[in-house]
């Protein structure tokens, strides 16, 4: 029997993967994990236990949402004392010792909500895959060329986590899927 304070949704739909796109749009590159997962949604189709999120700067406020999964695929920008566009894969321990160098907000914030994780028992096993940003200053929309140059190879690392964990998944074709080949050989 459901307990009377039960959400009913817990139960109609927990994915056991979750790909997570955290940023903000508004700040150039630090809208990197958006424009990825937008892309990923765009561009791909998985099968139903696997949900691919615009988690934006909810940091904290996710808590809901990542406590669900046991899988989470955390795709954000991460200063790392590197050369914009290096990429980064963090897992297990690593995690918090980059977070904790404060980055940015919603990373601490980010970390905090996975903390928090432990106290509801269910703590995802969580992979950040991450770039680093030229400009998370400026007040733009548009990434820099370096970091927007990281999409593709963002989505490839995110697509071999996914295949790491057994997804099968498949490539969109439809009115907006462009092949890559009928644009760039003409």
């Amino acid at each position: 029997m459901t307990p009377p304070d039960a959400n009913p949704y817990d139960h109609n739909y927990v994915p056991d993967i979750m790909v997570l796109g955290i940023g903000s749009i508004l700040f150039s590159d630090d809208g990197f994990g958006i424009r990825v997962v937008q892309r990923i949604e765009k561009e791909y189709e998985f099968p139903d236990h696997v949900l691919v999120v615009d988690g934006g700067v909810l940091g904290i406020n996710l808590l809901g949402v990542i406590s669900k999964p046991k899988h989470l695929i955390v795709v954000d920008t991460m200063r790392n004392k590197g050369k914009p566009g290096d990429l980064y894969r963090l897992e297990g321990d690593a995690i918090p010792e980059r977070i904790r160098a404060k980055n940015s907000l919603h990373q601490v914030d980010f970390l905090e909500a996975l903390t928090l994780c432990q106290a509801l028992d269910n703590v995802p096993q969580t992979v950040i895959i991450g770039v680093e940003p030229e400009d998370i200053q400026t007040l733009s929309l548009v990434l820099t060329p370096t970091v927007q140059a990281q999409i593709g190879p963002v989505i490839r690392m995110v697509l071999s986590e996914l295949e790491r964990l057994g997804v099968s998944y498949r490539k969109k074709e439809g009115p907006d899927h462009v092949p890559r080949d009928s644009v760039e050989n003409h």
